[in-house]
């Protein structure tokens, strides 16, 4: 991003006119967009497209997001990568050829990189300048946004700093992307490496001739331990709440299946919107509840999906997610599928979870199973049983695991943490990590009360990571370009959220979540994992719906929202 002063192309908010300005700041924007991820670049390429200059700020030292700092072994997307990808453009879908059916995390930002050459994204993004703070003047109705300057001096109070102002700020942050390291006891004695899976060095890691831990066995964990454990000379992994892992059956793209996606590839997003998770639109739907069928068909359609592999085995039937029953029936079986995978019962007992299917995010495996066969792997339920970190490795229990490396496979603070990192302050000097004290308050995951001019992309209280998250974020994109085009035509420099209609929107995703299983565990979904959290079910179940309700929103007048000069 060109810094200093050059001629711009923009509009006067306050009297409604485009100009041009040979002295226009350059750290002067109508838009400003915090990261740089699939949904900085969307975002991105949407406003820039309608007219709007746009500065993107990035932490990182190029774009990706989570496919930037996510390199750990095995990373790869748990959608098929057909549909884990941008629409926007039929030249980029027909010019990109994918290799696998779930891409890898090198695919992915490979895929993301090409994207930001090929529509020249880069020229408006300044890298490795980690937002601080965003400040909202009510005098100017502009935000003010703080951010490291990597060109700066660094001074004895730390980095040096950069300041950009704009009419509005996108907050494209991503909800997983905060790293959650629990502060275990002990942590900084140990004497060996550490790494955390959600920041994983670029260089990558040889754990060859090496004693690893593996803390956590999320859906990180789940992908990385059988290459880890391929590579190291022992593993030892430590469990607190087993998951539940399906088969990914990955195998390399057939050509003719993606030819057959290509020739009509609108058809397919088309399809994906209409459906509860924003992929799989062009999938075999199956409305019977699992309880109507008779024992025999049952477990011929599990079996079915099964074999299929991925994230659509919950799709078996309609209920599964909504009956306790029937939720038991496909848990019992995913449990046996384990239990005859793994050679040693009392090993397979602990990795049978007891939690609902479903409730926590659904693991794509490949071998993960399989792995704690090896002579070299071992299990440890630290359920009950707090971990004490030493100099020399794990204790738990009294039992003392001497390693050489510890991995943290402990996930992220979902969906708030990233904005919580940041000094967001809007109306009156409120600060959104105090708004949010209580649990995220959103209007369609949209915005929030008493910050004017502020969007967020995927945030709670939208579908976000219940879904296809590249459909949701390109549904957003799209959502919020149309908003300030409407702004502009109508000659308003402001737009906040009316206090009541947030509480109302809180209370329907609220009851949404209540008539599912999903808030029947502590899972991340409800922030249980980071401890002091609230415990709040953020994401909204039902992608298809929500597209309608913020289509109505918008073209009532944006109902909800309060627009100003």
């Amino acid at each position: 991003m060109v810094r200093g002063r050059t001629a711009r192309r923009g509009f006067d908010w306050r009297s409604g006119v485009h100009v041009v300005d040979e002295h226009a700041d350059a750290n002067a924007f109508d838009v400003v967009v915090v990261g740089a991820g699939f949904a900085g670049l969307r975002v991105l390429h949407e406003l820039r497209s309608r007219g709007f200059t746009v500065g993107v700020l990035e932490a990182g030292g190029d774009v990706g997001g989570t496919w930037y700092w996510n390199r750990y072994p095995g990373a790869r997307c748990d959608v098929p990568s057909l549909e884990y990808s941008l629409g926007f453009s039929e030249e980029l879908q027909q010019e990109w050829a994918w290799t696998e059916r779930y891409a890898t995390q090198g695919e992915i930002l490979h895929y993301l990189e090409h994207v930001a050459d090929r529509f020249d994204l880069r020229r408006d993004i300044r890298f490795d300048a980690p937002v601080r703070s965003a400040t909202f003047d009510e005098a100017s109705a502009r935000w003010t946004v703080v951010a490291d300057d990597p060109d700066g001096t660094h001074g004895p109070d730390g980095p040096a700093t950069q300041v950009v102002t704009a009419q509005f700020v996108v907050m494209a942050t991503g909800c997983l992307s905060s790293a959650n390291v629990p502060d275990f006891a002990g942590l900084d004695t140990f004497a060996g490496e550490t790494h955390h899976t959600g920041r994983w060095p670029h260089e990558g890691v040889d754990f060859r001739g090496k004693r690893v831990a593996v803390i956590g066995t999320g859906s990180s964990g789940v992908q990385s331990i059988p290459l880890i454990a391929r590579e190291a000379d022992e593993l030892v992994v430590f469990q607190r709440t087993a998951s539940y892992a399906v088969p990914a059956h990955n195998r390399p793209l057939d050509p003719q299946e993606q030819a057959t996606v290509k020739a009509d590839y609108a058809g397919l997003r088309a399809a994906n919107r209409e459906t509860v998770v924003g992929f799989g639109g062009w999938g075999t739907r199956n409305d019977l509840s699992t309880l109507a069928v008779s024992p025999e068909e049952r477990l011929a359609r599990f079996e079915a999906c099964w074999d299929e592999g991925g994230l659509a085995f919950l799709g078996a039937y309609n209920d599964l997610l909504i009956d306790a029953d029937a939720n038991e029936l496909i848990a019992e079986f995913v449990r046996d599928k384990i239990r005859s995978t793994v050679h040693d019962p009392a090993v397979a007992e602990l990795l049978c979870p007891t939690t609902v299917i479903g409730c926590k995010r659904l693991c794509i495996d490949s071998g993960y199973y399989e792995t704690f066969n090896r002579p070299d792997v071992s299990l440890v339920d630290v359920s009950e049983r707090p971990i004490e970190i030493t100099a020399s490795g794990i204790e738990v229990a009294g039992r003392r695991y001497e390693v050489d490396a510890i991995v943290f496979a402990t996930g992220f603070d979902a969906m708030t943490g990233a904005l919580g990192k940041i000094d967001i302050v809007g109306r009156g000097g409120q600060r959104l990590r105090d708004a949010w004290s209580a649990g995220p308050a959103t209007l369609l995951g949209l915005a929030v009360a008493g910050f004017p001019n502020l969007f967020t992309v995927t945030g709670p209280g939208s579908p976000s990571v219940l879904t296809n998250m590249v459909t949701s974020i390109e549904h957003h994109a799209e959502w919020i370009g149309e908003c300030l085009d409407h702004l502009r035509s109508a000659g308003q420099a402001t737009i906040d959220v009316d206090p009541d209609a947030q509480d109302a929107w809180v209370a329907y995703v609220n009851a949404v979540a209540d008539f599912t299983l999903y808030p029947g565990c502590n899972s991340w979904y409800l922030g249980a994992n980071v401890p002091g959290k609230p415990r709040v079910f953020m994401p909204l179940l039902g992608f298809a719906p929500y597209v309608v309700q913020c289509a109505e929103v918008a073209a009532d007048g944006y109902r909800g929202f309060v627009l100003g000069p």
